[in-house]
């Protein structure tokens, strides 16, 4: 396979444009994208080979499908999209696996999704997932607060996965503050 090129940030922006996303999905992906590196960063500093790149692109791109719905199904639409501007495959799965903290197999053929895996597998992808899930609109939120409104939303096997992330992330952090 040849290695696409990863695009940067102005050109990032450009493709959310491009592909008709709102100036609010874009302002919300440019504070998911400044709170990921900033995560990015803290596992940097404790020496974990992280992509800091890829996590800004990501989390620039992460909402490409809203442009299309506002649905769960966005990470789909966001992946048909990604894939139809071939952008890389670390990105293309960002895109499809930021959705809750991941989408079980199960849960994804009641969607009708195509088969495959939609659970968050590498850091960046964890990373962006994860900072998607602490950023309202363009402001950063406790990630307590997202697990409560999927709890109310009756999504508690959502709930329960955002919440093992956001262990895994301190975890690995060591304890460290995220926001």
């Amino acid at each position: 396979m040849v290695n696409k090129q990863l695009p940067n940030r102005e050109q990032a922006i450009k493709i959310l444009q491009k592909n008709g996303c709102s100036t609010k999905v874009i302002t919300h992906c440019q504070a998911v994208a400044a709170l990921a590196l900033e995560i990015a960063e803290k596992f940097k500093a404790k020496k974990y080979p992280i992509d800091l790149s890829l996590v800004e692109t990501g989390a620039l791109l992460h909402d490409l499908g809203r442009s299309k719905t506002h649905s769960v199904n966005h990470a789909i639409e966001g992946m048909k999209l990604a894939q139809t501007e071939d952008l890389p495959d670390t990105i293309i799965n960002i895109v499809k696996r930021h959705v809750g903290a991941g989408i079980t197999s199960e849960e994804a053929e009641q969607l009708n999704w195509p088969k495959d895996n939609y659970i968050p597998q590498t850091l960046e992808e964890k990373i962006v997932c994860y900072a998607d899930k602490c950023i309202s609109g363009d402001k950063r939120i406790p990630v307590e607060e997202t697990i409560k409104q999927l709890y109310d939303q009756k999504l508690d096997d959502a709930a329960e996965r955002v919440r093992k992330l956001h262990n895994e992330i301190i975890s690995l952090l060591e304890r460290e503050t995220i926001i």
